[in-house]
């Protein structure tokens, strides 16, 4: 009201009310200040329609944003029940796989740490809650809850130790300590060793074979990323499945191994699976051969 007032007295529009009789001047007067109010609020309105528009949509687009970010990247409401738990799984994970050196945890080198030590770092779950806040129960259940089976535990002269199966980047673990070596193929009889990726990648991949990227090892699963099953090493989004002749590749001087869950890992040569180790290429979920000189 005072910044409408303010913008009256300096106005072209409303001098004319001067020449008016005094009630003629107070209605003349205040049917302007309405109008300027009305002006404004309108033009407020339209402004913050626009941006909410813009932004994905008023007030459900807000509600939406405001769910968002009470649930946190865990998902669910920030520290309750199951979404506390898987929470502190997604952030084991990371911990165990990928921050263990930056964290100056101490790490075997089979991957196992001791789980208070866990319990005192200064971090927070996706759920918001302090890790410090958590119990051994918590990671027992979080541990048992993993429907890939990423994590194992040991009990140690009277310590409780965790680490995580495979998908390690950090070099404090050593492959010969991780996972048990797969000497023969005959270990696999009737099983497969694929690798699911991605069509967008499947040129690369025929051009300079399959690499290990960040990761210490290239990963296979021991199964096809069937509907309602849950299968370690593997995306179920994937695409392409890419075949390793486990025979081949061991007589080739490759190193194989297995990992707790179930995941056969390589270093392959240099951080690298040559194509020639490939048994066949398929489309996912039709199973379309894909030939090697397709035209990508």
């Amino acid at each position: 009201m005072l910044a409408t007032l303010r913008y009256l007295r300096v106005s072209t529009s409303v001098p004319f009310v001067s020449s008016y009789p005094p009630l003629l001047k107070f209605c003349a007067l205040t049917s302007s200040i309405m109008d300027s109010i009305n002006t404004h609020t309108t033009s407020s309105f339209a402004t913050s329609a626009h941006r909410s528009s813009t932004s994905g949509g008023g007030r459900d687009s807000a509600m939406k944003e405001s769910r968002g970010r009470s649930r946190g990247r865990g998902g669910g409401r920030s520290g309750s029940g199951q979404d506390r738990i898987d929470a502190l799984g997604r952030l084991l994970t990371r911990i165990l796989r990928h921050m263990a050196s930056q964290l100056n945890l101490n790490m075997r080198s089979d991957g196992y740490v001791k789980v208070q030590d866990l319990l005192r770092l200064n971090l927070k779950t996706f759920a918001n809650v302090p890790i410090s806040s958590h119990t051994i129960d918590d990671i027992t259940e979080a541990v048992g809850r993993d429907n890939k089976q990423r994590f194992s535990l040991l009990e140690e002269n009277g310590d409780l130790l965790i680490r995580a199966n495979q998908g390690h980047t950090v070099t404090l673990v050593e492959t010969e300590s991780l996972l048990k070596p797969i000497l023969s193929a005959e270990e696999f009889p009737g099983s497969v060793c694929v690798h699911g990726t991605y069509r967008k990648n499947l040129k690369s991949i025929m051009e300079s074979g399959l690499k290990r990227m960040q990761r210490l090892h290239v990963h296979f699963a021991c199964g096809l990323p069937t509907d309602g099953e849950v299968i370690s090493g593997m995306r179920r989004d994937v695409n392409v499945l890419i075949f390793l002749d486990i025979k081949k590749a061991l007589e080739g001087g490759m190193k194989l191994y297995i990992s707790d869950n179930k995941v056969i890992l390589t270093e392959g040569f240099d951080g690298v699976v040559p194509v020639e180790y490939f048994e066949r290429i398929e489309s996912w979920p039709d199973r379309k051969l894909i030939t090697f000189d397709q035209k990508l």
